[in-house]
């Protein structure tokens, strides 16, 4: 291809003091191997005019070109990181005051809430910095997306090339908008939790459509607007584990809004669920080190997830982008962006093909990011942002020697400096030493063994050499060495082409001496990346060659989710929990998830006819089978935080938005018959937030263990915990903080609810009257603003949600059925309700349930009047009465806190079991589902060695939708694997070469109660 001989120079606005430098900007990089793609290599030349990609290939020579001979070199185009800090301003450490900050205190007309901080352009505070752009090069990169890491909206991100001009490398400056689950800085309670954080992003979209299109807007909302015009850009959210991708998620699919997501590196943990996301990955490279584990007794506090995951993490980039699933890497959280290679050549050594590699380290970010016209490929027209390197990008030993951004050469290893690397003869006073020189041009060091003999036998001392090259000139220093030499030696000569080492030198007495260093061995050629021994057979299917995945990744997990069973269990003691009440040797046949049969005989014939599917028999004989347990009021698998209690209504918040499914009290609560479970908010305010109902489906999603249900729930809270008593004497400023006060907390949010609801009433009302005429001009009314805390609170006044109060004393339980009767709905059920004996006949003649303990009792102050047979009572007055756990530990034996009823208050047997059964189920408006044994209902039982309510019954057996989730002849199976497992991979750590190893350290997971104030995202 011929150029044009007439040089344009770059233009710019900035004048110049003196006389204008006219250096020449077109280059031609010679004779090397031009990766123009990840698909596209060619041999030849690049020519490079004014910071852009002319032509590769053949070039025509022009004048005035500067040629820059590449052979034996590669071309790829530059790295691309889309999560980068650089240039940003530090994140201020905010010391927060003694006591709650309910608002922003950001001064100027913007949103309410200071995390939320969608105005902040990066392009505004990008600074270049020297040191880092010089390290970023360094490891290859040329561009950035640079974004402030701080806060849940993070505002807009800037795309930067890594030079020395702010003006010059910023490309663009609003190119994507950034988020988080993360408050970050930001000095303002709400919001306290996870769960809030999603709230709190939900209503900030409903605000902004508002905002967008109404016409009663009564204010200035810079925040807002800019939420608004980011909308148009990339999103990218920063997550922080593979279950807060699916969160995200779920929110960008209420709104309308695609995510691509910055990960964690645990991805593969959920890799079908993250892939149907249909949101890009931008990964980081951070692979987890070894853990020492030389001493067993520690080891023992390193999970076995945690093994797992070291194994398993470099292969998680390959197995993303085997399932489809576009990814693009990040030096996100390395020490130092230099060692992304390595772990790049890491994760190729664990199935990841190398076209893939350098993908995701150039088209994809650029693709994703909307610079693909740009960046990421070395086609003609794009910037000249390209690495060179000595051999093969992935290959071992392959150094990055210069890396060029907008067509400024940056020379990283100075080529003209002889590489010395290798193996040597090195020879003076007649005697030989074999040399081994490492390290890069300019920086070498050298060292060579000598045996000793002492008078314990021969012995070896390593001589370590100080190395000084200058061009062709060499220096060599050495000693004095304890039992070697007596000083230290000074050797001065040429390096012939880098080969033969010549030259004098002074010994340590003075004396000259001639010495020689011959190259034994050529330096090693670059090895080629190793690759799983799948790659290496060209198979595309990554994963047969390494250890399966389970689900959930935690202990306990399964490999593969048990199958629905068709199940005929005979000779059973079958508790229904219906009319039929116990059937002694009766016979319970399941089939798709359902219960199909039940009885003291069933005719199989008479079902299916002649033609009878395969049916597992078990013979029972002696065991007991009773529905499975539900536990009305539990908080186990939550994820960061189980109370929004920085307000005293949080109705907009939800536990079901942030269900951990890999908490292994799932599997633990299995194991003591629990198959359905009531996830409740705290008790830190009056109105706290929309529980979240699920089933104990182990191995599922979050949102697959959700309980789908037209009845949901809302969880309020009386006593002293909402008006913050004993909080400390910084809390005295949030209303309520007397018992009247939580009154009228509820009547004022209920009378608010109402207004709301009658508003959209008007709404609606007003749009079903549109004329003809308005429809075809627009005229359409505005839509009120959507409040989704009031939301809620309307659908409790409409009975669409229903209300599981935390509650103790029968003064405040009166005043809450008097609010709700002259509001006109029914509360639901009062949980713990301690006192429920004082006013049990009221609380039939209201309609409300209890869910109390067994018999808890002077844990603080309030329960002081709390006696076992509150249970016994409440249900001798026709309330429905169950028994909660609370607690994570006492739900595994709920069946034996059921039998408390038996002991205190003499409730028969049936009817105590109804507790943890029957009745939760009603109360949670499911027990058409489930909650007792009849046809049709769900196959959620339970197989016992003994009798239910006894002491010495084990759940021998646990279905959950026909599924067996916990056996346990499994269980012990699964036991054995596990130690196997463990034990596998304790010795690959023992074996594992790696420095500075990991010390073990035990985590303690959150067990949540209704009392847990914490705030976890920061």
């Amino acid at each position: 291809m011929l150029l044009s001989t007439t040089v344009v120079f770059g233009q710019n606005t900035y004048p110049v003091n003196g006389t204008y430098e006219k250096n020449s900007s077109v280059y031609v990089l010679t004779n090397a191997t031009i990766h123009i793609t990840a698909d596209q290599v060619v041999e030849g030349d690049l020519l490079v005019a004014n910071g852009k990609i002319v032509a590769s290939g053949e070039v025509a020579k022009v004048e005035g070109m500067v040629e820059v001979d590449c052979s034996g070199l590669h071309i790829y185009p530059s790295f691309i990181d889309l999560y980068s800090d650089y240039g940003t301003p530090e994140i201020p450490k905010t010391k927060r005051e003694p006591g709650p900050q309910y608002l922003s205190n950001k001064k100027g007309p913007y949103g309410w809430n200071q995390a939320i901080k969608p105005e902040i352009r990066a392009a505004e505070d990008f600074t270049h910095s020297s040191g880092s752009a010089k390290s970023l090069r360094s490891a290859g990169f040329g561009s950035l997306l640079i974004n402030q890491q701080d806060g849940i909206a993070r505002g807009t991100g800037a795309f930067i090339t890594l030079g020395d001009n702010e003006n010059h490398d910023l490309i663009a400056s609003d190119a994507g908008a950034f988020y988080a689950f993360r408050k970050g800085s930001s000095t303002q309670n709400y919001p306290s939790s996870l769960m809030g954080v999603i709230a709190l992003l939900r209503q900030t979209y409903c605000d902004a459509n508002w905002y967008a299109t109404s016409d009663d807007v009564n204010e200035g909302n810079l925040s807002l607007e800019a939420w608004i015009a980011n909308q148009e850009l990339p999103q990218f959210f920063k997550v922080r584990d593979r279950l807060d991708i699916l969160r995200a998620d779920k929110v960008g699919d209420e709104f309308g809004v695609q995510y691509n997501f910055i990960g964690n590196g645990d991805e593969y943990q959920r890799l079908e669920a993250i892939k149907n996301s249909g949101g890009a990955l931008i990964i980081p490279l951070d692979f987890p080190g070894a853990y020492d584990v030389s001493d067993p007794y520690l080891a023992r506090m390193i999970g076995l997830d945690e093994l797992r995951h070291w194994e398993l993490a470099p292969s998680n980039p390959g197995l993303l982008i085997d399932a489809g699933i576009q990814v693009a890497f990040t030096a996100e959280g390395l020490k130092d962006p230099g060692m992304l290679i390595g772990q790049v050549r890491k994760a190729i050594e664990a199935g990841l093909s190398e076209e893939d590699a350098l993908r995701a380290l150039t088209s994809t970010p650029a693709n994703l990011v909307g610079m693909e016209d740009m960046v990421g490929t070395l086609q003609n027209g794009m910037l000249a942002n390209f690495i060179l390197t000595s051999g093969p990008l992935f290959n071992e030993g392959s150094k990055i020697v210069e890396n060029w951004v907008q067509g400024e050469q940056y020379i990283l290893i100075d080529r003209t400096i002889p590489d010395l690397s290798g193996e040597y003869s090195l020879t003076f006073n007649d005697k030989s030493w074999n040399l081994k020189v490492k390290g890069e041009p300019g920086k070498h060091k050298g060292s060579f063994e000598v045996i000793t003999q002492g008078e314990e036998g021969a012995d070896t001392v390593m001589v370590k050499v100080k190395i000084k090259q200058e061009g062709e000139m060499i220096g060599l220093q050495f000693g004095p060495t304890e039992g070697v030499f007596d000083g230290t030696y000074r050797l001065n000569g040429n390096a012939f082409k880098g080969r033969i080492w010549k030259g004098k030198g002074e010994d340590p007495s003075g004396e000259w001496i001639e010495w020689a260093a011959v190259k034994d061995n050529e330096v090693e050629k670059p090895k080629e990346a190793k690759r799983s021994a799948l790659a290496a057979e060209g198979t595309d299917t990554l994963g047969t060659n390494m250890p399966e995945i389970t689900y959930p990744f935690v202990a306990y997990g399964w490999k593969e989710q048990p199958a629905q069973e068709i199940l005929l269990i005979s000779n059973a003691t079958i508790w229904t929990c219906e009319e039929d009440g116990i059937i002694e040797n009766g016979q319970l046949l399941i089939a798709d998830g359902k219960i199909k049969a039940v009885g003291k005989s069933i005719d199989l014939n008479a079902l299916y006819g002649r033609t009878l599917p395969d049916i597992i028999q078990y013979d029972a004989q002696g065991a007991h089978v009773t529905p499975g347990i539900i536990d009305e009021h539990s908080h186990i698998a939550i994820s960061r935080g189980v109370n929004e209690g920085t307000q005293a209504s949080s109705a907009e918040v939800s536990i079901a938005s942030v269900v951990n499914s890999e908490d292994v009290n799932i599997y633990r609560q299995l194991s003591g018959g629990v198959t359905a479970a009531q996830l409740l908010h705290g008790s830190a305010n009056p109105i706290g937030g929309q529980s979240g109902i699920i089933k104990m489906r182990w191995g599922s999603t979050p949102e697959e263990m959700l309980i789908k249900t037209d009845a949901p729930f809302i969880k309020f809270a009386l006593g002293e915990n909402v008006k913050q008593s004993n909080w400390g004497e910084y809390y005295r400023s949030r209303f309520p903080q007397t018992r009247m006060g939580v009154e009228q907390v509820f009547y004022d949010h209920f009378i608010r609810a109402r207004e709301y609801g009658e508003a959209w009433d008007a709404y609606e009302e007003e749009m079903a009257n549109l004329t003809r005429r308005q429809r075809r001009k627009g005229e359409f009314p505005t839509a009120p603003r959507r409040d989704l805390e009031l939301e809620t609170l309307l659908q409790i006044i409409e009975s669409e949600r229903f209300v599981s109060c935390h509650s103790y004393r029968q003064d405040e339980i009166n005043m809450l059925m008097h609010v709700a009767d002259s509001m006109g709905f029914t509360l639901n059920t009062f949980t713990h309700i301690l006192e429920g004996y004082k006013v049990a006949d009221k609380m039939f003649e209201h309609g409300a349930g209890g869910s109390s303990f067994s018999d808890w009792w002077a844990y603080k102050f309030e329960v002081k009047d709390a006696i076992p047979h509150n249970g016994a009572i409440l249900w001798e007055q026709g309330v429905i009465t169950a028994f909660n756990s609370d607690d994570a530990e006492m739900a595994r034996r709920l069946n034996q806190e059921a039998a408390k009823a038996v002991k205190y208050g003499g409730v028969p047997e049936e009817e105590a079991l109804k507790f943890v059964t029957l009745n939760p189920a009603k109360l949670l408006h499911l027990d058409d589902r489930m909650g007792s044994i009849k046809v049709g209902k769900d196959a959620d039982i339970v197989i016992w060695t003994d009798h239910p309510l006894s002491i010495y019954a084990q759940a021998r057996m646990t279905f959950v939708d026909g599924r067996r989730l916990y056996d346990q002849e499994r269980d012990q199976e699964l036991r054995q694997e596990m130690r196997e497992e463990r034990a596998r991979l304790v010795q690959q750590m023992l074996n594992d070469g790696g420095e500075g190893k990991k010390k073990p350290m035990e985590r303690v997971p959150h067990r949540y109660h209704c009392d847990s104030a914490t705030e976890e995202i920061r």
